[in-house]
């Protein structure tokens, strides 16, 4: 929301300094973005004076004017001389003094001054209008100056005027903000100020009764809560005064013409959107028009404001004349019944268009506009009426309109706003504050509200006003006491406690100490968005087998990304993609974060954390003495594995990740991670599909690992066992098995056959030879370890237990020992 600091000066008193107000509104919990200065500059724009004004020789509306800039413009000799300009007005003479934009300006909307040659004669600037200044509508001719004005000074000087304007972020549940009233009122609370406006009235009502001309009505529930109109005859279409073109310039409001004008402004100054329709382009039947209100047909097409044409989706909102759309309700109108410069008869809206639909509309078309926002944070629908003859009122002052008597009003269900009890032991004990009441009863005075001396003492009966929705509970009104009285005026204080003292939790621990590891093992922290295309686990190549439907978003901030993230891994692969892009080839992220998974018939998604990282490029650059390595599988395997350790996950194995639920891992390069009989994640190379997919070309390993599972798995404190002071015996074992036995398997099998005695097991070499082996055979070597905790070992007993050893796997593999 713009606020011109003139105009709201008219309103209430402010500070001279407007970094007072800032201040303020910041503390008071209103951002402002910037402070900036409307028509301060002119750089390059000065007063000049028509020297001469000849025909252009190949235009027959064209002049070709030397216009004296004064000492703005020195020819080769050291002199003033005058500028070459080429002029389409028709309205100056020569010895007219002027604003003339010089090379090099840039006037409000971007324009920006360039020497040019217009057919073939060279122009040095621009003689302008107050419509190109952002000073006025009027753009039929050139700016003339009094015949006093001075020669050759900088425009802003001349003019002495400029706007100061803040740039104010108005949160969601402020909608009573978007409006020039709301801010008044608003620094009136924050002063303890009364603030004043000058509403324009109807003067006079002439001809046939708009309910005698138009009817109005709601077709359907949740369209519409209330619509007002009123007709305007006789108008007359044109530029707005000056004083208007200044101040919608200043809202960042582009002018058109004085009907479509006084509707903005009145929206800028109420908070309420109205619209004006050409009334001719409503069907008429015998002498009568109608406005119907209904719901969007599926595929019904039509044309907006800005000249598209659109599909509408069923459900969304229109006006219709009862035939056909005129307008989508709350968000823009259409091309056939705008306001043009022949129109005659004006019909004026004053409605309040359901929030909900009104944002679902205004989205789904991506069509924001002044007015859905508005819509979609709630309009106060008490004000519709007095709203409508404001806006009439301007048309019969600004357009020469006749007004026609009365207005038809549909309003279904007016609205009642019961009382709240606002008890001051509560706002006490919630500020923390001795807040005195009579600082209450004028603070929520001031914001609108009926403040009444309860029946029972310390007790307050407070009614909110109609154009704060935001304020249905006793808490809110406490709040809205402490945010004016000042959050920095509450004395800190340590919380009071009984038998405990603050500390992390558990897992709050071990989610640090998580942390704590990935980073030892080289990989960054990285927070990336909640949010997810659609089609991102299909872009993976993941299956959302077991992830539960897909949690689609009402009001996504970003079009593209409408659903929350049911994997990690996605969003990664986006970042490794980013950083590749950009020249970064060694990238080694992680994330913990929380995952969405819908449930049918639920109100509620579950939701889980997850802990992934990716690997890609190297871990650390090419040097003389280090050369280029890239990552793989089992690097992205060994920070698993020292994160397992760190944590003591106990049984902890690997087995083959297969299937379809794995068909974004390479083939024969990816892994289930599992501690006893629960799966905690996985690990694996990426497939060159699903990096394709995100334009990746490095290698990438990557994890993702339930970050609850493995809290669960975790141990505090691993169990002691004492060093054997025994000497070990060690023993080569080489197995001959089928390809289809993993090593995984082969070890547990290994362990579980060595008993207490085998301390040890580490595979040490692989081979595969037809001749020697054996087709579809491979010799797996293993290096063990025997040693007992309270004796030294004879070999007596190590053959035994190795001899048990190698009958057990080979019988359960249906391996043979190698010789």
């Amino acid at each position: 929301m713009r606020v011109p600091y003139s105009w709201l000066q008219e309103m209430v008193e402010v500070p001279s300094d407007p970094a007072e107000l800032v201040a303020e509104f910041i503390r008071t919990g209103t951002e402002v973005e910037s402070v900036d200065t409307v028509g301060e500059s002119f750089d390059h724009v000065v007063t000049a004076q028509v020297v001469s004004k000849e025909p252009h020789p190949d235009s027959d509306h064209m002049w070709v004017t030397k216009v004296d800039v004064g000492g703005f413009n020195v020819g080769e000799d050291g002199e003033p001389e005058p500028l070459q300009i080429v002029c389409g007005a028709q309205n100056f003479n020569e010895g007219d003094h002027i604003v003339t934009a010089m090379i090099g300006a840039e006037l409000p909307g971007g324009v920006k001054i360039k020497k040019s040659k217009l057919r073939g004669v060279v122009s040095c600037g621009m003689n302008c209008s107050a419509r190109e200044l952002g000073l006025g509508g009027d753009h039929s001719g050139i700016m003339i100056l009094p015949p006093d004005a001075p020669v050759g000074v900088p425009f802003a000087q001349y003019q002495g005027t400029s706007e100061t304007v803040l740039d104010c972020e108005i949160t969601p549940n402020r909608p009573d903000c978007l409006s020039m009233v709301g801010m008044a009122r608003e620094v009136g609370a924050i002063y303890d100020r009364d603030y004043h406006v000058d509403y324009p009235a109807i003067a006079s009502e002439t001809g046939r009764p708009t309910a005698d001309e138009l009817s109005v009505a709601i077709d359907g529930e949740g369209l519409c809560s209330r619509y007002v109109a009123r007709i305007v005859r006789n108008v007359k279409v044109g530029p707005s005064p000056d004083w208007m073109f200044r101040r919608l310039t200043a809202l960042g409001i582009r002018p058109h013409n004085n009907i479509v004008d006084i509707t903005n402004y009145v929206m800028m100054l109420t908070g309420q959107p109205l619209h004006a329709f050409d009334l001719s382009t409503f069907a008429e039947r015998d002498g009568h028009r109608s406005v119907v209100v209904r719901a969007a047909r599926e595929g019904e097409r039509f044309q907006t404001l800005d000249g598209v044409e659109r599909t509408l989706a069923e459900g969304m909102g229109l006006i219709t004349d009862g035939e056909r759309p005129v307008a989508l309700a709350g968000v823009m109108g259409g091309m056939d019944s705008e306001i043009e410069d022949d129109t005659v008869d004006v019909m004026v809206e004053s409605a309040c268009f359901d929030a909900g639909r009104t944002s679902h509309t205004s989205r789904d078309l991506s069509l924001i506009s002044d007015a859905s926002i508005r819509f979609e944070r709630q309009v106060d629908e008490t004000g519709c009426v007095d709203v409508a003859n404001i806006t009439c009122a301007l048309i019969e002052q600004l357009a020469g309109g006749e007004v026609a008597p009365g207005y038809v009003d549909v309003y279904p269900a007016p609205a009642h706003i019961e009382a709240i009890a606002l008890r001051m032991g509560r706002v006490h004990d919630i500020c923390g504050a001795p807040i005195d009441e009579g600082f209450v009863e004028r603070a929520l005075t001031r914001l609108g509200c009926t403040v009444e001396r309860g029946a029972e003492e310390g007790v307050l009966l407070v009614t909110p006003p109609s154009f704060r929705p935001d304020l249905p509970r006793e808490i809110d009104l406490i709040e809205e006491v402490l945010r004016l009285w000042g959050m920095g005026r509450v004395e800190a204080t340590i919380p009071a406690a009984r038998n405990h003292i603050g500390g992390l939790t558990r897992d709050q621990r071990a989610t640090r100490e998580i942390g704590r590891i990935m980073r030892a093992c080289g990989l960054n922290e990285t927070t990336t968005y909640s949010f997810a295309a659609p089609g991102d686990l299909e872009r993976v190549g993941m299956s959302t087998e077991g992830r539960g439907v897909p949690v689609v978003l009402m009001n996504p901030l970003v079009a593209e990304q409408t659903e929350m993230r049911r994997s990690l891994l996605p969003g990664l692969l986006q970042s490794v993609a980013y950083n590749e892009a950009h020249g970064t080839a060694n990238v080694q992220l992680y994330e913990i974060g929380t995952l969405f998974h819908g449930r049918e018939n639920a109100s509620a998604p579950k939701e889980r954390e997850s802990l992934a990282g990716v690997l890609s490029g190297a871990m650390g650059d090419i040097t003389w003495i280090q050369k280029y390595r890239p990552l793989r599988f089992f690097d992205g395997k060994g920070v698993v594995e020292e994160l397992l350790s760190q944590l003591r996950v106990e049984k902890v194995r690997f087995r083959p990740a297969e299937g379809e639920g794995y068909a974004f891992l390479q083939p024969g390069r990816g892994a289930e991670v599992l501690s006893g009989g629960t799966v905690l994640g996985w690990v694996g190379e990426i497939h060159p599909d699903t990096r394709e997919a995100f334009d990746i070309d490095l290698p990438v390993v990557a994890f993702e690992l339930n970050l609850e599972a493995l809290l669960r798995a975790a141990r505090p404190h691993g169990a002691y066992r004492d060093f054997s002071s025994f000497p070990p015996v060690e023993h080569d074992m080489a197995i001959v098995v089928d390809e289809s036995v993993t090593c995984e398997d082969l070890e547990r099998r290994i362990r579980s056959a060595g008993g207490k005695l085998l301390a040890g097991v580490r595979l040490f070499d692989v081979y595969r030879d037809e001749e020697r082996v054996g087709a579809g055979k491979k010799s797996m070597a293993f290096a063990l370890t025997y040693r007992a905790v309270d004796h030294t070992l004879t070999s007596e007993e190590v053959e035994k237990a190795h001899s048990r050893l190698v009958a057990k796997v080979c019988k359960a593999t249906g391996g043979e020992i190698r010789s």
